[in-house]
């Protein structure tokens, strides 16, 4: 368990995109969080708080429309997430209310079937990963089934505090491949306030870039709950680049808790970080610590979030609960589309 504790404000999230706030991506706000002092900022503004020489390493994994209507067999209408599709054909799925996807639906049993709306039936078999702490199943594994996504009349997965549906441009950061589009069931969201401006004057200003991938599953963790396995790639020359950024000083900055979960997966004991591909499981404590990565951009998590021991890990407890007490009081706007910061420790 996190030792960071805080409070949201009472509707502390974003209920829509900046876009729809009249502000420009890049226009939500920035605390800026190190040793010295706590800072607020605009996401805009970046380029003030990065160095020539220091290297961001993005996630170019592209969102897909991962949520789907079905009939249960024993509890009618719900709604399906799609989280990640295993290598033998399988899915993970999560089983969530209709109309709306509000509450995980608890009381699901292997063999339970689901019809999806304009596809397959699929069939639960058994857990995907650890039960809650509660001693329930979130995550299921389904059989071998052919999922023809686009002909599926999917959404993007939403949750309640979003006060309408959105296209799925919305959900997609300005890194996301479009070779590889339909991969993460939910968006790598620390990316999402880069522009091509923005990008181009940190690139201008000596800042580098380097990517992974890293196809994120379903966010909708319980409390104290670890994020489950997830594919990753780390190509070759972003683990060289990883390298010489530390030799000669640099800094490593990872843009959103998947790059650091997929940066530190490929990275051995000796601080090197090499070439990787698979699955990870890795959960990041401050117990384990970080190898490669010395500053995090991230969104704002909920509390007892299991991202908030990454956090501890990559910055400490002490700088991440003052700026979590900061942004509290500071009225920052919480989840995929709020407000951001940037740690460095």
């Amino acid at each position: 368990m996190s030792a960071v504790t805080f409070t949201p404000r009472p509707n502390a999230e974003a209920t829509e995109p900046a876009e729809a706030r009249g502000l420009p991506r890049d226009g939500v706000r920035l605390l800026i969080a190190t040793p010295d002092k706590l800072q607020d900022s605009t996401f805009h503004d970046l380029t003030d708080h990065l160095r020539p020489g220091d290297l961001l390493v993005v996630n170019t994994s592209a969102t897909r429309a991962g949520a789907v209507d079905g009939e249960h067999s024993r509890f009618g209408p719900v709604v399906v997430h799609l989280a990640t599709e295993l290598a033998d054909g399988a899915w993970v799925v999560e089983i969530r209310s209709a109309p709306g996807a509000a509450d995980q639906v608890r009381t699901c049993e292997p063999g339970d079937e689901v019809r999806l709306d304009g596809g397959p039936v699929i069939r639960l078999e058994g857990p995907h990963g650890p039960a809650t702490p509660e001693g329930w199943v979130r995550l299921w594994r389904t059989q071998p089934v052919r999922l023809v996504l686009n002909s599926l009349p999917a959404r993007p997965i939403r949750y309640g505090y979003l006060d309408r549906p959105w296209p799925l441009e919305n959900y997609q950061t300005v890194f996301a491949d479009p070779g590889d589009l339909g991969a993460s069931a939910e968006m790598p969201s620390a990316g999402r306030p880069f522009t091509p401006d923005l990008v181009t004057r940190l690139v201008s200003r000596g800042v580098r870039f380097a990517p992974i991938t890293l196809h994120a599953g379903v966010s909708s963790l319980e409390s104290g709950e670890s994020p489950p396995a997830e594919p990753y790639r780390v190509p070759d020359s972003t683990a060289e680049l990883v390298n010489w950024t530390r030799r000669t000083g640099g800094r490593v900055v990872a843009v959103g808790t998947t790059v650091t979960r997929a940066l530190e997966s490929a990275t051995g004991p000796d601080g090197r970080v090499r070439k990787a591909q698979g699955w990870t499981d890795l959960v990041i404590t401050p117990d384990r610590g970080v190898r490669a990565v010395q500053g995090l951009v991230t969104g704002w998590h909920d509390p007892e979030a299991s991202h908030l021991l990454m956090l501890e890990a990559v910055a400490g407890a002490g700088l991440v609960q003052r700026a979590y007490r900061h942004a509290v009081d500071a009225g920052y706007l919480w989840h995929e589309f709020g407000d951001s910061c940037l740690l460095l420790p």
